[in-house]
């Protein structure tokens, strides 16, 4: 059969929902209180998805932009502060430490697995280092051993950036269990959502409380008087997002599952191609909820893995260019980037600069297919490359 002939393929839909995201409505509706202040869903999805991740302390917020801004505030995050981020990642990582006045100071990542190199996260620490932020791409977890060590041995905080690692574990520990803080996000794309919506894990309560306040315009839960405690924004979750989220909690274990199975058989297709290298993984790392099928075609350049990714499209992937590196856009410049040249922080990321130009990912709906699938997408991309 020839790739003009080929059928595309129907992959599930996402998001996903049925009967158990309508009755939460319904019953978040049904309250007659729809912020989290006067109903129960916020409270009892933030004791669900915490539980689920391995700490009774966790807060839900508006996004997932918005849950690593309150956790680097947290953290002591501010003005004449650095925060360490992987160089390949979505901007919302450096930017949201950028929005509070800090320095973001981008450092090269491991070109198997595309997440932060503990080495040159070592390499950035100075004396005005606040946070150090491992971003776990795709589900792949970042090597959590090396950053614990490098965090106890510099006193500088991790804040994880788990936005695509719902459900993860680390040498068998959740998230949670990690003692390290964790943003999630909630927006359409990911492994859970309801449209838009955030999570922070805290270590203890104490942070909680504070992220309470300060997500809540700094006012307690329990006050009628309005005596704000602290600075801080409106970032709460309200009653129907929740809700939403409750039901969406209940089908991730399953949802993971299937991506499991399904990515070791795409891998090892992909691998088979000429040229295409998959993401490695980590053998430490004991569940990988796969928030991306991402590979690498080495020595591609950025030119041509987009007219690639058009052509995968066209032929019915959903597939998708990697990150750009965040020293390569405009808005990390206009505010908190480091005294450093584009071409200078290119010059110690050389890893980010090859991975960033030839990297693609496909969405995670495509793991959530069948067997056979998984061979139509190789067969796909195979095809496709042959006539680039």
């Amino acid at each position: 059969m020839t790739q003009n002939s080929r059928p595309k393929p129907e992959f599930p839909v996402w998001p996903q929902f049925g009967e158990e995201e309508r009755t939460g409505l319904v019953r978040a509706l049904d309250q007659g209180q729809w912020w989290r202040m006067g109903g129960s869903e916020v409270d009892t999805f933030e004791e669900e998805f915490g539980a689920y991740h391995g700490t009774p302390h966790a807060l839900a917020v508006t996004n997932g932009t918005h849950a690593l801004e309150l956790a680097l505030q947290v953290l002591g995050v501010g003005p004449g502060t650095e925060v360490i981020v992987p160089a390949f990642t979505f901007i919302s990582s450096s930017q949201a430490a950028q929005r509070l006045g800090a320095v973001a100071v981008p450092v090269d990542i491991d070109p198997g697995t595309f997440n932060i190199d503990p080495v040159a996260a070592a390499n950035a620490v100075t004396p005005r280092t606040a946070a150090i932020m491992p971003v776990h791409m795709a589900g792949q977890m970042c090597d959590m051993d090396a950053l614990a060590k490098l965090s106890a041995d510099s006193g500088v905080p991790l804040i994880q950036d788990a936005a695509h690692a719902h459900g993860a574990e680390w040498a068998g520990r959740k998230v949670g269990e990690l003692g390290a803080v964790a943003a999630f996000s909630f927006q359409n794309g990911k492994l859970m959502t309801a449209g838009e919506g955030g999570l922070v894990t805290f270590v203890d309560a104490g942070q909680r409380e504070e992220a309470f306040l300060r997500h809540s315009c700094g006012r307690p839960s329990s006050d009628r008087y309005y005596f704000h405690k602290t600075s801080g924004s409106n970032f709460r979750m309200n009653e129907f997002s929740a809700s939403v989220l409750r039901a969406q909690l209940a089908r991730l274990g399953g949802q993971i599952d299937t991506r499991e199975r399904n990515w070791p058989v795409l891998s090892g297709l992909l691998a088979q191609i000429d040229g295409v290298q998959p993401q490695l993984i980590d053998e430490r790392v004991t569940r990988n909820p796969h928030y991306m099928a991402m590979f690498r075609i080495p020595g591609m350049s950025a030119e041509r893995r987009n007219r690639l990714v058009d052509a995968l499209i066209e032929r019915g992937l959903p597939a998708f260019a990697a990150f750009r590196a965040i020293y390569r856009s405009d808005g990390f410049w206009e505010t908190g980037a480091p005294e450093e040249s584009v071409e200078a922080i290119a010059a110690r990321c050389p890893h980010t600069e090859a991975v960033y130009a030839d990297a693609i990912w496909l969405h995670h709906r495509t793991l959530l297919g069948t067997e056979q699938q998984m061979h139509e997408i190789a067969d796909i991309l195979s095809e496709t490359l042959a006539t680039l």
